[in-house]
Parts: structure tokens; C-alpha cells; sequence
């Protein structure tokens, strides 16, 4: 049976990237009696949560366009202390009792909004001599990654309450919202380390058109498999 075309799914918190390809392959081989070829364009932790874009069949061949679009995400860090991740996975040791002003906060998030040079963290699924970089950070290896370009649209909806800062934001592909979370610590003083990440967007497509990962059936994603991506308009 073919089933070609992308997905758009709301990850929960708590399980891989992996683990929701897995899931919607398994529900479409106990239906049909055949095994899919599934892919995702994005790796979201396994703590965060949001849009998924999967792709089915012959759209595996699209997964390059896909992950290349521009993101948002709702984001809230916690100042004051550290993760050895950059997120609450990781180890958190305390860093700072600084409780710096909401101006303050302000004029240092700013300072990252346009094309800036980023490190990304070490826990990250980037290859390094053909591992990746997490599983060389985890045997407690040093793990050294050249910063890269990218691109910061735009933070906004910020909400400060220390030691928790929320805010909004849109960037480029390959932006690292723990290395975000970090530096803007890092910019401050305090230490900060990525408390809550939810991403809302993949360029025009929504999470609030996805669907969630508890509901999904077989009837479900045949009724919401999209067939015309329109993502070479986009780029």
C-alpha cells in the first residue's frame, strides 16, 4: 500500500523524535501488513515538545527541504543555574545569586536578535569523526564544535520573573535554543539553562494544525497526511 506525504504531529514531552517515527510506523504496519518508509525533518529533545514534521514514502526524499525552513518556538529559561546539557536533563548546579533588573534582561536579549555566530552544545546529534557529539559528551570525551552562522529573526512575548525568563522566538535552521539559553545566561552573569522548550512553528506550517501523538490511528493519518508542500515557495 502507498502512503506518500508529510505529518504534521504534536510531540509530548517524555519521548524521543525516534519514538514518534516508531510509533506512527508500527500503527501503519499493524494496519496495512507493511513497513513504511517514515522520517522526521528536526530532532526535538526528548523533554521538549511541539510540531513534528514527518515525511512517508517518497516524501523521505523531501526531509532536506523540510529541515532547512525557518522555526519558532516558545522558550523559558531559568537564570542562576547551569546544566552539564543546557537543559533539565542534565546535571543543574547553581551559578549565581545575581538577580539582574528586567531592563537589564531586556538590552542583553536583544543583543542576540540578527545573524550572530553560535556554539552548538555538546549534547547535540551533530557528527564528530562520525560519532555523534552526545554519546562522546556522555563518556565524558571532550567535544569541541566550531560555532556557527545563524540567524535570529526575532524575540518577543518576553515575561520575566526571576529566576524564570520566557519569551518567543524565530530563527533560522540549525539555531540551538540551549546554546540561546546559555549564552544569554552567559551574557547576564547569572547562568541560564533551558527550562521548558515548545516548538509553535516549521516556516507556514502550525502546531495548532497537528495532531497528537495519543489520538493517532491509522484512519488519523491517512485523513491527515498532507500531499502538496508547497515548501519550495517557502524557502
Amino acid at each position: 500500500m502507498d502512503m506518500n506525504g508529510f505529518l504534521l504531529v504534536d510531540k509530548p514531552a517524555g519521548i524521543s523524535s525516534f519514538g514518534v517515527v516508531a510509533r506512527v510506523r508500527r500503527i501503519i504496519k499493524e494496519e496495512t501488513g507493511h513497513k513504511i518508509k517514515i522520517g522526521h525533518t528536526g530532532t526535538l529533545d526528548p523533554a521538549a515538545t511541539g510540531l513534528m514534521i514527518l515525511v512517508l514514502g517518497k516524501y523521505t526524499k523531501k526531509a532536506a527541504e523540510f529541515s532547512k525552513l525557518d522555526k519558532a518556538y516558545e522558550t523559558e529559561l531559568t537564570l542562576g543555574s547551569v546544566s552539564t546539557t543546557g537543559d533539565k536533563e542534565g546535571e543543574i548546579f547553581v551559578s549565581s545569586k545575581i538577580c539582574p533588573k528586567e531592563d537589564r534582561v531586556i538590552e542583553a536579549i536583544n543583543k542576540f536578535i540578527g545573524d550572530i555566530f553560535q556554539t552548538p552544545p555538546a549534547h547535540s546529534a551533530i557528527k564528530i569523526d562520525g560519532q555523534r557529539a552526545y554519546k562522546l559528551a556522555r563518556q565524558g570525551k571532550s567535544v569541541k564544535i566550531d560555532p556557527r552562522k545563524i540567524t535570529i529573526y526575532g524575540i518577543n512575548h518576553i515575561v520575566y520573573d526571576y529566576p524564570k525568563l520566557s519569551f518567543t522566538v524565530s530563527v533560522s535552521s540549525g539555531t540551538y535554543i540551549r546554546s540561546l539559553a546559555s549564552d544569554i545566561g552567559e551574557k547576564l552573569g547569572t547562568g541560564a539553562y533551558l527550562s521548558s522548550l515548545r516548538r509553535i512553528s516549521v516556516n507556514k506550517f502550525n502546531v495548532k494544525d497537528a495532531i497528537s501523538i495519543d489520538k493517532l490511528g491509522f484512519e488519523l493519518i491517512k485523513q491527515n497526511l498532507r500531499l502538496d508542500t508547497g515548501v519550495a515557495k517557502v524557502l
